[in-house]
């Protein structure tokens, strides 16, 4: 039990279910969404493994500055629990080989490439290009959860519909201030590991500021959607979302302390949650 439990955290499951739930929203905005029962049970297990399979290869590569920080100091790879072996990227890349070839049979080759494109960007695009290098490194990784949106909309034949690709784009705009929000929360390590995340490299208020120029954008974006033939479920948690997630944010701008980067750190998880049921929700309530 222990060693699942060291397994599910190594492969980031939490944010795995969050990008699957990305994929089944993709699906739910996107006009005629009739996936079977099945093929929509295929394309989610298929989102939740490629995912898993880049949150493990996250881990495996970053062993050397999750040690340094304290946060991530008692991850399996740095305190020796998994040892770092080439038989864990074998592992990652069949997981990830097959969740891709899932996906493409149950769906088509498209949605099965848009997934790939999730993992490939946050997996090596983010970890081992940007990270380490430049304070866009988030921006950029932002994609892995726009993809993941496209791959449920392309299942569907609609990954060129408007309502998928404005929550395509929500996505890409709610990753950076969702992650920086945690950078100045643990600015210390970020800078002892010499990971140049926005809150690192710039003074507080242009951090705190630009954390909320993007929150402004994604929230207005976001309810955009109902315009597109979303129901009022879908704009009520988009609303409510939009009001925790800015709220928090520009109590920020005016107090730019550690406990209150983490409030803007839940209220962004408790947006997109929000956001992503509602668009669900609204699919099977009242479409």
């Amino acid at each position: 039990m222990d060693t699942l439990r060291t397994i599910y955290h190594t492969t980031k499951m939490r944010l795995g279910f969050l990008i699957m739930a990305c994929a089944l929203a993709g699906v739910a905005v996107s006009p005629d969404s009739d996936l079977a029962g099945w093929q929509l049970a295929v394309l989610g297990v298929a989102t939740l493994l490629s995912s898993a399979s880049a949150g493990a290869f996250n881990q495996l590569w970053e062993a050397d500055i999750d040690r340094i920080m304290r946060r991530t100091s008692t991850r399996a790879f740095v305190t020796g629990r998994f040892a770092v072996t080439p038989a864990w990227y074998l592992g990652i890349l069949l997981v990830l080989i097959l969740s891709v070839v899932a996906a493409g049979l149950a769906t088509n080759a498209t949605a099965a490439f848009y997934l790939f494109l999730g993992a490939f960007t946050y997996g090596v695009v983010y970890t081992v290009w940007l990270k380490r290098r430049t304070w866009l490194n988030i921006v950029i990784g932002g994609l892995a959860g726009s993809f993941a949106v496209m791959a449920g909309a392309a299942a569907v034949g609609a990954e060129l519909a408007p309502a998928p690709l404005i929550l395509a784009v929500v996505l890409f705009l709610w990753t950076p201030p969702h992650f920086w929000a945690l950078a100045y929360a643990c600015r210390r390590d970020y800078q002892a590991a010499g990971v140049p995340m926005l809150p690192v490299v710039v003074a507080d208020r242009v951090a705190t500021v630009t954390i909320l120029a993007h929150t402004v954008m994604l929230v207005l974006l976001s309810v955009v959607p109902f315009w597109l033939g979303m129901g009022w479920i879908y704009l009520l948690s988009a609303v409510v979302g939009g009001v925790v997630f800015l709220r928090a944010c520009v109590v920020l701008v005016y107090k730019p302390t550690i406990p209150q980067a983490w409030r803007v750190f839940a209220a962004s998880i408790v947006q997109l949650g929000l956001l992503l049921t509602g668009a669900i929700l609204d699919n099977l309530l009242l479409a």
